[in-house]
């Protein structure tokens, strides 16, 4: 059962995001930014809903240079804009192709003060803009302001989570491990990839998820070849290892660790595969301190992987940021170099091709401290669990 933690946010974690993307704002001369995903309209306002799941209509949030972000909505989303803080909102009869908001968009900004002539947008690495790029490119023609990209600074701007926001990542993660904790009990040969993960997404929800959109699993002769595909109809035989990799949500934010089991028996090599990528967890996390960089939590993972025979690995990093999305920035690789700071929530993802088509991977979740790291996640067990 979920414990009582209180669901979305006081008004105060808005203003303080607001006044800190503001404080960007002076920073890189911006007028304005504007914002159109789910993400970042719900980062800066708190507007929630199911209905991004529709593509037919765009969504516009302006975070001006002084003062609350202007809503400009489709007339379907003003009830719900309303109950947040928000109190400017600019609505129209959507969809409307011929002008979908645009023309209101472009008002708003034009009635801004023009003290740089410049508005942010997410234009760049890790982000899209989901309104049509037509109407992206008349937006440009209607505005007395240039656009400039903006995504790595709010990339940045979001890395740094609050308490509240930590509370809630850490609650999801909870929530997970109960669900994990289960598999043994659950899970049989003879069971398919399906079957085992349509039930640990019920236990997910029992526990007290909101949802689960991210349910992954692998499974082979003593090893498995993806961590991204399935699950699937393919029948647990006896020798097989079974990796199930959950993305699972409370209020808005994601948990996302994967465990590993073995069915029947495994191989020495298998099971040394799976204490080399825990013991490169336990080094990531030590390596997870303020002032390094997320290339040394690669290197101190990666070293442990290469000492214990690592092949390669196909994934390309060993962990990311996360919280209101699966995988946010920064990356764990080797030349990614990012400061680690105190509030930012990681994964550690160790993950080795150890056998021509066997791969092993790890995933724990972590927050960086001012005194080191801090699992989220509880910890998987130092050896492969063998299911018999």
């Amino acid at each position: 059962m979920a414990n009582n933690l209180q669901r979305g946010f006081e008004q105060a974690e808005f203003e303080h995001r607001t006044s800190r993307a503001q404080q960007m704002m002076r920073e890189l001369e911006l007028d304005a930014m504007l914002f159109t995903t789910e993400p970042n309209v719900r980062y800066f306002t708190g507007f929630h809903t199911q209905f991004w799941q529709s593509p037919t209509r765009p969504w516009f949030v302006i975070v001006p240079a002084q003062g609350k972000p202007i809503a400009i909505v489709p007339e379907i989303g003003a009830s719900g804009m309303a109950s947040t803080w928000i109190d400017n909102i600019i609505t129209w009869p959507s969809p409307r192709p011929e002008d979908d908001g645009i023309s209101l968009v472009a008002s708003t900004l034009n009635s801004l003060p023009c003290r740089f002539g410049r508005v942010g947008a997410t234009l760049g690495i890790e982000s899209h803009l989901r309104m049509p790029i037509n109407n992206y490119l008349q937006l440009t023609t209607l505005m007395k302001k240039q656009f400039v990209d903006v995504s790595l600074a709010v990339h940045e701007l979001r890395q740094i989570k609050s308490q509240a926001e930590i509370a809630k990542t850490r609650e999801i993660c909870r929530i997970t491990n109960l669900a994990f904790d289960k598999i043994p009990q659950n899970a049989r040969i003879g069971m398919s990839e399906r079957e085992i993960c349509k039930q640990l997404r019920i236990d997910l929800l029992q526990a007290g998820a909101d949802e689960c959109p991210y349910i992954i699993a692998g499974s082979g002769p003593d090893g498995y070849d993806s961590i991204i595909m399935g699950p699937t109809d393919r029948i647990i035989d006896s020798g097989d290892v079974l990796i199930i990799d959950t993305g699972a949500v409370r209020d808005g934010y994601f948990s996302d660790f994967d465990r590993n089991w073995a069915f029947g028996h495994a191989s020495e090599q298998t099971k040394a595969a799976y204490r080399a990528c825990y013991e490169a967890t336990t080094q990531g996390f030590a390596a997870a301190r303020p002032g390094a960089t997320t290339s040394d939590i690669f290197n101190a993972m990666w070293q442990v992987l290469e000492a214990n025979g690592a092949l390669g690995n196909d994934v390309g990093r060993l962990g990311h940021g996360l919280g209101i999305e699966l995988t946010e920035r920064p990356s764990n690789t080797a030349t990614d170099n990012t400061m680690l700071k105190p509030g930012m929530v990681m994964t550690l993802e160790p993950g080795m091709v150890y056998a021509p088509g066997k791969s092993m991977v790890h995933e724990e979740n972590i927050v960086i401290t001012e005194n080191g790291a801090e699992w989220l996640s509880r910890r998987a067990e130092p050896e492969l669990i063998i299911i018999e």
